[in-house]
């Protein structure tokens, strides 16, 4: 059997070979590395691509998560209330700006944030929920969104994973009152580098995160600084990437979701169980995530990887239980569903690139390595 890859950026990077040349031609041309009219053009283009006012290019996903609490003026003393079925971005984030992560339980069905224990945990010092739009797909937002209005809360958005996802009809990312995205390169909108972005409908916030990211300058001025900041900047050259690569999105994920759709008919019933999406999402599969036996997960990922295919856990270890917030006291047992997920989860190859056969093929080694198991 041939190799096939987690994730395939050089696929990727082949159908687009021209366009994308062309691009980062154009920037060597230019010179115009930092600023200039490719960032100026993929904020315009993404913040219409989210159905949102305003977008802001920042350097990660992390920085745009760090920034974004910052403009909604987070800090010590302040709760933010998100899951701990994450990659450790969302709650570092939160500890980044003196504020103190409160972790909850995911559901069992998407592996997204429980509402209902998130309305459990507020208390007097929360000041912002952190739903993540989790592999791609959207966090139950309408609950999270009437606790914000009863308390006085901020909603921020993590959709690193979820670009051009939809939530009840509506683009992930419009929701909030910021929303957060990452554009590291496997992503479903990729960069070739690191890269970020904030969208958001407030203006306040977006001017607040612009300056922030450019060392606090005041507008229009190159050397009076406003307030304190740093260089989270993105650059010009992943502008020009990103620019060319959302023409495709869309494309893109609606491949992803017929893959998705060929995984589950051959899939469902057996003891590799995919994640159900909810009738109100439509994901876009930054992931492909099943659930098999947690006894078995090693024993099934080495048979897949004898025969040339690639997995992945996303994530072996739930945030709480992770030693750099072994200071907030969870032990284990704390979030059960979380942990049962990290005991159990497997990704299995998705890209736009991938072929039906090759979900034939990774879907059949998978049904015979879980006979090899007992199952």
């Amino acid at each position: 059997m041939d190799q096939i890859p987690l994730v395939d950026l050089g696929a990727q990077y082949h159908s687009l070979r021209d366009e994308m040349d062309a691009a980062i031609q154009g920037i060597l041309d230019s010179t115009r590395f930092i600023g200039g009219p490719e960032i100026a053009g993929f904020e315009a283009e993404f913040a219409a691509y989210c159905e949102a006012a305003h977008c802001v290019g920042v350097s990660s996903g992390t920085s745009a998560l760090t920034l974004a609490l910052r403009a909604c003026g987070i800090g010590p003393g302040d709760e933010v209330i998100t899951c701990s079925n994450t990659f450790v971005a969302t709650a570092e984030a939160i500890a980044l700006v003196g504020a103190t992560p409160v972790l909850v339980d995911a559901t069992p069905t998407t592996g997204g944030m429980d509402a209902r224990q998130t309305a459990l945990a507020i208390t007097g010092r929360t000041r912002a929920l952190l739903p993540v739009h989790l592999y791609g797909h959207p966090a139950d937002l309408d609950p999270l969104l009437d606790l914000c209005e009863r308390y006085g809360l901020y909603l921020v958005e993590d959709a690193a994973q979820a670009h051009g996802a939809r939530y009840r009809g509506r683009r992930v990312g419009s929701l909030g009152r910021v929303a957060c995205f990452s554009f590291y390169p496997g992503k479903n909108l990729g960069a070739y580098g690191d890269a970020g972005a904030i969208v958001t409908n407030d203006p306040e916030i977006g001017e607040a995160v612009r300056m922030a990211a450019d060392h606090g300058r005041t507008p229009g001025s190159k050397y009076e600084h406003s307030r304190v900041g740093g260089n989270d900047r993105m650059d010009a050259l992943q502008a020009a990437v990103l620019r060319v690569k959302l023409r495709h999105l869309d494309g893109w994920n609606r491949r992803r979701r017929e893959h998705a759709a060929h995984y589950d008919a051959l899939l469902t019933g057996s003891a590799a169980a995919p994640l159900q999406p909810a009738g109100w999402a439509e994901p876009v599969y930054h992931l492909y995530i099943v659930q098999v036996p947690p006894q078995s997960r090693a024993g099934i990922q080495k048979c897949l990887g004898d025969a040339g295919i690639a997995t992945g856990i996303h994530y072996p270890i739930p945030v709480h239980l992770q030693p750099a917030f072994a200071d907030l006291g969870y032990r284990p047992g704390s979030l059960p569903v979380s942990e049962g997920l990290a005991e159990s989860v497997l990704s299995l190859p998705m890209y736009a690139e991938l072929r039906p056969d090759q979900v034939d093929a990774v879907s059949a080694r998978l049904l015979s390595c879980l006979k090899d198991e007992g199952f």
